[in-house]
């Protein structure tokens, strides 16, 4: 008996023993389990860190540069420091406007492409009477109006040159370099369209009964469309498989067309009408205004018309549409222009002895007298601007 009862304790005590050792064990193992679990926990907070890191540093950078940019066009300037300067320029015979940055000068007898320190890269001579450029990007027309010449030139250089049968009304080129050219044909008018190198493209005679006489001409990027605004429009419609499509205004002057990007622009004495398609234009919205349309301007994304005012404080109205016909902003102003333009994203005026600078919102960023005359006046660059003078030419930064 007694050694049962001995039996019996050695069981229970072995039973107590092992079930201590499994909970020992069990312990153990989720003392492991925590510490793997913390192990994997800090590595996988390690390269999040890792990650967020430069995340948070991009971020921080995009900040500061969006507040950056923020503060400069917000920010108005006061005066303004010339950079580069040259006083041995004929100023009234030349002419210059921007080619990507840089100043493309042009005389009756030569053309050049100048930089912003007023240095020459290259220049070529040629003979002209009264030379008018036009330029889209880095391409740019120069035409002899009234004469037969015309030039076409890119950042280095001239690409070619033609020599038209008639005297030439006006010229456009697309961003691609090809470009169209009016022609006074006497009873006809032409319309030409060339290549880059000067060759000849296809030529398309007109007259005043049909279609009407050529106002404007304008090309899309790709130089694949041709635009062309027509005034006295007889009313018979003959069909022209090169037309891929046509509007018809009555009593409205169309007198400026112009592709902005992919849309396309009809200037008319009332407003304007925006085109969408590349490939065939269509009508995508007309604006209409009431009062007398004194001045227009645009760019690719901006289209600006300007009214007169009854204001005796504000003379004039301005009002800065998008290409798509919404309205960014209108602003009354009274400086006496007599040249507004859009010029690298900013609106330009300026008078024989003032100018002016806006961006795009309409902020006030310079307005200011000059010592002299001014003879023209543009925007290079970031803060960067042309002033023609009658003494001579200055590159200014804003300050």
């Amino acid at each position: 008996m007694a050694n049962t009862f001995k039996n019996i304790r050695k069981k229970l005590r072995r039973k107590r023993l092992l079930a201590e050792k499994r909970r020992l064990e069990k312990a153990q193992s989720g003392t492991r389990s925590s510490a793997s679990v913390r192990r994997k926990f800090k590595s996988a907070l390690r390269k999040r860190k890792a990650v967020l890191r430069p995340v948070a540093a991009v971020l921080a950078v995009g900040l500061v540069v969006l507040l950056g940019f923020l503060f400069l066009e917000k920010r108005s300037y006061h005066s303004y420091k010339v950079q580069a300067a040259s006083e041995q320029e004929d100023t009234v015979s030349t002419q210059y406007t921007n080619l990507s940055g840089k100043i493309l000068r042009y005389s009756s007898d030569e053309v050049s492409l100048v930089n912003t320190k007023l240095d020459t890269i290259w220049s070529q001579a040629y003979d002209m009477q009264n030379p008018v450029a036009d330029v889209c990007g880095d391409r740019a027309v120069i035409a002899d109006i009234d004469g037969t010449s015309m030039v076409f030139v890119d950042q280095n250089g001239v690409t070619g040159t033609v020599s038209t049968s008639y005297s030439i009304i006006k010229a456009k080129v697309s961003k691609n370099g090809m470009a169209a050219a009016i022609l006074d044909g006497g009873d006809h008018t032409w319309i030409n369209f060339y290549n880059l190198d000067g060759s000849l493209i296809a030529e398309n005679q007109t007259n005043i009964q049909d279609p009407g006489y050529p106002m404007d001409v304008a090309l899309a990027e790709n130089g694949v469309v041709m635009m062309v605004a027509y005034q006295f429009v007889d009313s018979s419609e003959n069909e022209d498989d090169r037309i891929v499509s046509g509007y018809t205004y009555d009593g409205v002057v169309v007198p400026q067309i112009q592709y902005l990007g992919s849309n396309a622009v009809a200037l008319r004495d009332d407003g304007f009408t925006l085109y969408s398609g590349r490939q065939i234009p269509k009508e995508l919205k007309t604006v209409q205004v009431e009062n007398e349309i004194i001045s227009t301007f645009y760019d690719e994304n901006n289209i600006g018309l300007v009214f007169k005012n009854d204001s005796k404080d504000k003379q004039y109205t301005m009002q800065v549409y998008a290409t798509d016909g919404k309205l960014k902003f209108s602003k009354d102003f009274n400086i006496p222009y007599t040249t507004i333009r859009m010029s690298d994203g900013y609106i330009i005026m300026y008078n024989s002895s003032q100018i002016c600078v806006l961006n795009q919102n309409g902020t006030e960023k310079y307005f200011g007298n000059i010592d002299g005359t001014v003879r023209d006046f543009f925007k290079l660059g970031w803060n960067k601007y042309l002033l023609v003078m009658d003494t001579g030419v200055n590159v200014i930064k804003l300050s």
